[in-house]
C-alpha cells in the first residue's frame, strides 16, 4: 500500500521572524507513519516536526519524508503527493491553521478603538496604518492583525486534486461530549468524503480517540490508534 500522511502545525507568518502557530507537534501522525512503515508499507510523510521520525526509518527506502512550515507549503505537499502521486490512502491528520495573516497595521495617531467595539477619529476618518515590515517594529502602542480564512486542505483532496483512494480525516473539538463528538465527526466526515474519522477532545486527546466510517464508531486508546487504524485502512484497500 502507497500511503501519505500528514502531520504537525502550520504557521501564519506575521513578519520573518514572527508567527502565528499551534500546540500540535505531530506525534500522532508519525506514530501512524513508523506503523505503516513497520508493516511494510510505502508511506511519504509530511510533518513540520521531522524530529519525531528516527534516523534509521528516514534512510529507508520505502519511507519519504517531507518537510513545511507553512499553510502555502503543505498546500503545494499535498498537491504534488495527492494530486500528481500514486497514493492508495491518504491520512490527513495535520493541524492546519483556519486563518493566515493578511496585514499588520496600527490605528492613525487620532484614531482609537472604543469600547463599544467601533472604530473612531475625532479628526478625520478613522484609519489604520500599515505596519509590515521584514520585522515588525516594537514602537507601536499596539498592533492590530487582520486575519483571512484559508482553503479546507481536506476538502480540496477529492475535489481540486481528484483522489479516489482511501481517506482519512481528523477532527478535533473542545467542551463537548462523547455522543456530542460523534455527531461532529459524522458530519465532518461525510462533508469532506472521507472514509474514515479519527475525532477526539482537547482534554481526552492524550488518552482516547473515536475511530468512525459512518457505519460505526469505535473508541480506541491513544496507544492502539495507529495499529487500529492500519487495520482499517490495510482492510479497505484490499476490498476497495
Amino acid at each position: 500500500m502507497r500511503i501519505f500522511i500528514t502531520a504537525g502545525n502550520t504557521q501564519a507568518l506575521i513578519d520573518r521572524v514572527r508567527c502565528i502557530t499551534n500546540i500540535f507537534t505531530g506525534r500522532t501522525g508519525a506514530r501512524i507513519a513508523l506503523e505503516a512503515h513497520r508493516r511494510g508499507h510505502d508511506v511519504t510523510f509530511a510533518t513540520s516536526h521531522p524530529e519525531t521520525v528516527d534516523t534509521a526509518v528516514r534512510d529507508s527506502p520505502r519511507f519519504r519524508l517531507a518537510t513545511y512550515r507553512t499553510f502555502e507549503a503543505l498546500d503545494a505537499v499535498m498537491a504534488e503527493q495527492i494530486g500528481r502521486q500514486k497514493q492508495d490512502a491518504v491520512v490527513h491528520c495535520a493541524a492546519v491553521n483556519d486563518y493566515r495573516t493578511a496585514g499588520v497595521f496600527a490605528p492613525a495617531s487620532t484614531t482609537h478603538f472604543a469600547e463599544d467595539g467601533s472604530w473612531q477619529d475625532p479628526h478625520q476618518q478613522p484609519r489604520l496604518v500599515d505596519r509590515a515590515a521584514g520585522k515588525v517594529k516594537s514602537d507601536e502602542p499596539e498592533l492590530w492583525l487582520r486575519l483571512v480564512r484559508t482553503p479546507k486542505l481536506v476538502d480540496r483532496i477529492r475535489t481540486d486534486w481528484r483522489f479516489g483512494g482511501v481517506l482519512v480525516k481528523f477532527k478535533l473539538e473542545v467542551g463537548v461530549t462523547e455522543d456530542e463528538l460523534k455527531q461532529i465527526a459524522e458530519t465532518s466526515r461525510q462533508q469532506s468524503q472521507a472514509d474514515w474519522i479519527v475525532a477526539n477532545t482537547l482534554d481526552g486527546a492524550s488518552d482516547w480517540a473515536l475511530l468512525g466510517n459512518g457505519l460505526e464508531y469505535e473508541r480506541v486508546t491513544r496507544d492502539a490508534l495507529a495499529s487500529t487504524l492500519l487495520d482499517a485502512l490495510e482492510k479497505a484497500v484490499r476490498h476497495g
